[in-house]
């Protein structure tokens, strides 16, 4: 199983998500508000606004807080957020994107500097680690959804790349401009999706022994931690019995 998923998993058993659902509902709504403001307020109309109202539904954000962000787009006070991508490498050279969105460059700049140095990482250039990684439309399932013949027929027909089924539910891959309309094609056929969103594959992966991934964990969730950081990927890549280990 590649990184990401492992890592969404990793987070899933700590409980992560009940313990930062306040700053987690933050970050949603910053995305909404931004995607309302670069587009149409209607996420009909607007397909980042509706992955942004999706990924959100998904993590059980309340209705209010959803439209109140939208609302907030076509106000006077909405803030101008600037879109901003880190790399930089973590334990045994494990690849990290941080995507940022922020009011103030050097804040955030100087901030993910430093968690990377307090964390045994090293902030590298622009392009240094995003050649490891392509970025893909990313759709999940339930294992409910249908076996694995059922979704990768539903996925050949709705115009997706590949499929990825395991016990734990499906993954479906596509392009970057095709996420929205795969997306809706799915949801015609399987279902509701449990997640909807732009991510970076990785391409080549790092293997992490015990130690080193529970140095990665503090790296990344230092970095998440950051109300500035929007999301955080890594190439990691862990055996079964490290994994059991956590």
């Amino acid at each position: 199983m590649a990184g990401h998923s492992k890592w969404a998993n990793i987070q899933h058993r700590k409980g992560r998500q009940d313990q930062l659902r306040a700053k987690l509902f933050s970050k949603l709504s910053k995305e909404i508000t931004v995607a309302a403001k670069m587009g149409d307020p209607d996420p009909d109309k607007n397909p980042r606004l509706r992955l942004a109202v999706k990924e959100a539904r998904a993590a059980s954000m309340p209705k209010d807080n959803i439209e109140r962000a939208i609302k907030k787009s076509q106000g006077g006070d909405a803030d101008a957020y600037e879109e901003i991508r880190y790399e930089g490498y973590g334990p045994n050279g494990v690849a990290v994107i941080v995507e940022a969105m922020t009011d103030n460059r050097n804040r955030t700049a100087s901030n993910v500097r430093s968690t990377f140095t307090k964390n045994g990482g090293n902030l590298g250039e622009t392009n240094s680690v995003a050649f490891m990684f392509d970025r893909k439309g990313e759709i999940t399932y339930l294992p409910a959804a249908g076996d694995a013949d059922t979704v990768m027929m539903a996925a050949i027909e709705a115009g997706a790349e590949d499929v990825e089924s395991t016990d734990e539910g499906h993954v479906i891959w596509c392009a970057v401009g095709d996420l929205s309309e795969v997306a809706s094609a799915l949801e015609a056929t399987l279902g509701e999706s449990e997640t909807t969103r732009l991510v970076w594959k990785s391409v080549t992966t790092t293997e992490l022994g015990l130690e080193d991934l529970q140095k990665l964990m503090k790296l990344v969730e230092a970095l998440e931690d950051d109300d500035d950081v929007q999301h955080v990927t890594t190439n990691f890549e862990a055996s079964d019995a490290v994994m059991a280990q956590l």
